[in-house]
């Protein structure tokens, strides 16, 4: 079978993986992969001396890569590749400087011609993390928009949980290759994500996630989308990462506000002071944005509110916050054993979580 330029794109990519930058140094100097498959050794190593490492694995899987096995390869594990000269790569991301030279890809690619917002934070998330991400995730979501994230633990996953409450498209991005599911505990939604939604790397089948990828990783996440959303970091996390890379892209970066001294909330807050959007709600972000909001619609497509007058008074006073059962007590005038009845009655309906002993959460 003939070599097409996706082949040499597949190579490429496969062969420098978590090097773009060669990369792209590379196929400006050959004009293409193929070129630069073609070149020969003494150009590449007298012309790259900085880059002994990288140049050596090109030069290794000239000699090892069996392009028709390759092909095979993905073929078999249900993956695709689409290089970044072909008409599926997301349009954002080829407005990305060292964009990566292909994807490769369980499930859809995110469309070029619907909104998509990335939404990433602390993988050690806070119950007022978690509730956030699925709020926000969620209406998002329905409202059209698609949501990008990486999969992680924390807001991550949340976030991938809430956009398919919201019955919309969300797209997992990988530190290593998609046929790796990272982290194993997220297996559901790794399968999930694959029928809702899709699962892209830059990184070749097999690919364990080593740490070196993920800021990597990154730039693709804030690439793919119109607008990035932070909530919950701290001063040193790679959700900063993204949202110094967003900004970089001409991305919006907003923030969910978090508590004053709590470091979940140092980055984030940081953020703010140097200029951020400030989110407060899935409608403000949908005005913001230009999108028109179908919240209010969406809305009954979820559980129809129907309950009793005393449930309905401590229903209204539960939040992302955790409140306690004295809390409780002291704003509705109801007894404590009144508002355990009460409390378990809202469990039992879906409506509220009691996260910790006596500390409840409305349940979104």
């Amino acid at each position: 079978m003939s070599r097409t330029m996706e082949d040499y794109w597949h190579w490429l990519t496969g062969s420098l993986t978590g090097e773009p930058g060669l990369l792209w140094q590379l196929v400006r100097k050959y004009e293409t992969p193929k070129g630069v498959f073609e070149a020969k050794e003494e150009a590449l190593l007298e012309g790259f001396p900085r880059s002994p490492a990288g140049i050596a694995r090109v030069l290794r899987g000239r000699k090892e890569w069996d392009f028709e096995r390759e092909r095979e390869q993905l073929v078999r594990k249900g993956i695709g590749f689409v290089s970044c000269e072909h008409p599926d790569y997301p349009g954002r991301l080829k407005e990305v400087s060292e964009k990566p030279g292909g994807l490769f890809v369980r499930g859809e690619l995110p469309l070029d011609t619907r909104p998509s917002i990335a939404i990433v934070g602390a993988r050690a998330c806070s119950a007022y993390g978690r509730n956030a991400a699925l709020w926000f995730a969620r209406e998002l979501s329905g409202a059209g928009m698609q949501v990008i994230s990486g999969m992680a633990l924390g807001i991550d996953g949340f976030s991938h949980q809430g956009a398919l409450l919201g019955g919309g498209k969300t797209f997992g991005v990988l530190g290593g290759g998609v046929d790796i599911c990272y982290p194993e505990s997220h297996r559901e939604l790794y399968m999930r994500l694959e029928q809702e939604g899709g699962l892209l790397s830059e990184s070749p089948p097999g690919t364990r996630p080593l740490r070196h990828l993920f800021p990597l990783r990154n730039r693709i996440i804030s690439g793919l989308s119109d607008a990035v959303l932070i909530i919950e970091a701290k001063e040193k996390s790679g959700s900063l990462i993204t949202a110094d890379l967003a900004l970089e892209q001409g991305r919006d970066v907003y923030v969910v506000p978090g508590r004053l001294l709590d470091p979940l909330s140092a980055g984030c807050n940081s953020l703010i002071c140097q200029g951020a959007g400030i989110a407060l709600s899935p409608e403000q972000i949908l005005e913001e944005m230009g999108i028109i909001s179908n919240i209010s619609s969406h809305k009954s497509k979820y559980k129809k509110i129907d309950l009793e007058k005393a449930e309905d008074i401590v229903y209204s006073c539960l939040g992302l916050q955790s409140q306690n059962l004295e809390e409780l007590c002291e704003k509705t005038g109801i007894t404590a054993t009144e508002a355990l009845r009460i409390l378990t009655s809202l469990e039992l309906k879906g409506y509220a979580k009691e996260i910790y002993k006596n500390n409840y959460i409305r349940a979104l």
